[in-house]
């Protein structure tokens, strides 16, 4: 679809967020645009089942295009969020945004991309899920859970973070930093519904065996 064209989120029926999930964040930046679409491509055949849209230093037309890019190289059933930029998210086929802690509040989201999306919202805290829930969110977006490379510096909160939440939260948790193979039975052991992977599937030799793995690892861990 034309990033020039409206689409009404009504259009599209609400997916619900896939159990376990395994999410994709983009990075151009580690390996090129166009090597990211082809690990995106052959990660979704491996098991990846939703794809969040991250990349804060493009415009608003270049994100839309990548949007449209990225519809045509994930199947039909696996979710597109896109980070932050509900405009991008209500003019492309995606099925929901991923807001930031201090981003936009749920409501204003909806008001603009209707009911039938998901709305997640990114926490670092039990307060922050709370917050979340409160207002509405679909799901979390948990972290840090590991040392990332991607984020260098961040405070660590490990999966006692997902355990701290789901004792005070029933929202989806999808735990995030510094996930691997080594490491992801134990976020999904703590309580999470699934992970959001960077490097750990854009820098792998074999996009499609890691994705394969990872949902492995996670099936047998729930």
């Amino acid at each position: 679809m034309s990033p020039s064209l409206l689409r009404l989120p009504v259009d599209l029926p609400k997916m619900d967020l896939p159990s376990p999930c395994l999410c994709l964040v983009t990075n151009r930046q580690l390996i090129g645009c166009e090597e990211m679409l082809g690990a995106i491509k052959e990660s979704v055949r491996g098991g990846v089942n939703m794809v969040q849209l991250r990349e804060k230093d493009l415009p608003g037309r270049r994100l839309a295009d990548l949007a449209s890019r990225l519809s045509e190289v994930i199947s039909s059933q696996t979710l597109l969020i896109i980070n932050e930029r509900i405009d991008v998210a209500a003019i492309t086929e995606s099925h929901g945004v991923q807001l930031g802690e201090e981003g936009l509040s749920t409501d204003a989201a909806r008001a603009i991309l209707g009911r039938d999306v998901l709305v997640g919202r990114s926490v670092h805290s039990v307060e922050g899920a709370k917050v979340a829930e409160k207002e509405g969110a679909d799901f979390l977006l948990a972290g840090t859970m590991f040392p990332s490379s991607t984020h260098p510096g961040e405070e660590v909160a490990g999966p006692r973070l997902v355990t701290s939440i789901t004792s005070e939260c029933s929202l989806p948790i999808i735990a995030i930093g510094g996930i691997n193979e080594s490491n992801v039975a134990s976020v999904i052991e703590a309580g999470a519904q699934g992970v959001a992977v960077i490097s750990g599937i854009l820098k792998s030799s074999d996009p499609n065996l890691t994705a394969r793995n990872l949902m492995a690892s996670m099936i047998a861990a729930m």
